[in-house]
């Protein structure tokens, strides 16, 4: 045997036990996302996975989601021992510029690992910690800014006014930092009425009502500053009523997927009679593999 021969064996054999040795002994694996109801950011935000390890959360990585809810990337390869000690994944929703190396304060799905996999909810703790099965909600057509007893189907407002009286017209549970409500009429297209964290209060939005000051409940009314491919004053008979949970900050101006509460609006409505919403527990769902 030559020694050149003898080298070449040598090398072949290195080579096979290193390969062997790797195989035996990875130090990557891959964590697999199998989630449905998400939708599309658009430019200004993505997706991020994070898992739990001992209390400290580590990046899985990012993705976007299509107008047909499909990820950009279901599959993320991670060290196998971080892997392997976490205890949560949390999913979060990030800006593209300017974020910082941590998960935000918007969590839109959580779940614990048993085992090798994890059911994702909104309802986990470490996500909206709710899954809004007590949400009820009632609201009245009328337009009390402008002081007139005319173009009263101009106006939503959410409370409940069967008593004579108005009073709380939503029931609702307190959102985590990172998110808020928001009140919406729909006609055609949607409206906002104002976004809110208290339903005994004003929301923080009055740029279609009157001059005058509104009840102190979340609500707007459509007279005024009419949006492009509106006419105000708005007739919303026939229209749509929904409260949305938003992120907070908000990656779209348009009601965001996390719809609680709809109702129909009648197309023979009348003002101030109370109407109910009901509650639209369609929310996005998945599992995450190791």
């Amino acid at each position: 045997m030559t020694r050149i021969f003898k080298l070449l064996v040598l090398v072949v054999v290195a080579l096979t036990v290193t390969f062997c040795s790797d195989d035996d002994n990875p130090t990557t694996k891959d964590l697999a996302l199998n989630i449905s109801g998400l939708e599309n950011l658009g430019a200004d935000f993505v997706y991020e996975g994070w898992i739990i390890v001992n209390s400290s959360p580590i990046s899985t990585g990012r993705f976007s989601v299509n107008d047909s809810g499909i990820l950009s990337e279901s599959s993320f390869t991670l060290d196998i021992a971080e892997l392997a000690a976490a205890t949560t994944f949390v999913l979060t929703i990030e800006p593209v510029v300017g974020d910082i190396p941590s998960p935000s304060a918007v969590h839109i799905l959580a779940g614990d690992f048993s085992g090798n996999t994890g059911q994702l909810t909104i309802g986990h703790g470490a996500a909206l910690g709710n899954n809004f099965s007590t949400s009820s909600g009632s609201y009245i057509l009328a337009t009390p800014t402008d002081g007139a007893m005319n173009n009263e189907n101009s106006g939503i407002w959410f409370l409940d006014l069967s008593s004579g009286s108005p009073s709380v017209g939503l029931s609702l549970p307190t959102l985590p930092e990172g998110w808020k409500y928001e009140g919406w009429a729909v006609s055609g297209s949607p409206l906002t009425s104002g976004k809110f964290t208290s339903v005994t209060g004003v929301d923080d939005f009055d740029g279609f009502s009157s001059t005058m000051s509104g009840p102190p409940f979340p609500g707007e009314d459509y007279l005024v500053n009419a949006p492009t491919g509106f006419t105000f004053p708005l007739d919303l008979a026939g229209g749509k009523a929904v409260i949305s949970i938003e992120p907070d900050p908000d990656n779209s101006p348009a009601p965001f997927l996390l719809k609680p509460l709809v109702g129909d609006i009648p197309a023979n409505a009348g003002d101030h009679i109370t109407y109910n919403l009901g509650q639209n527990l369609s929310f996005p769902t998945g599992t995450v593999s190791r």
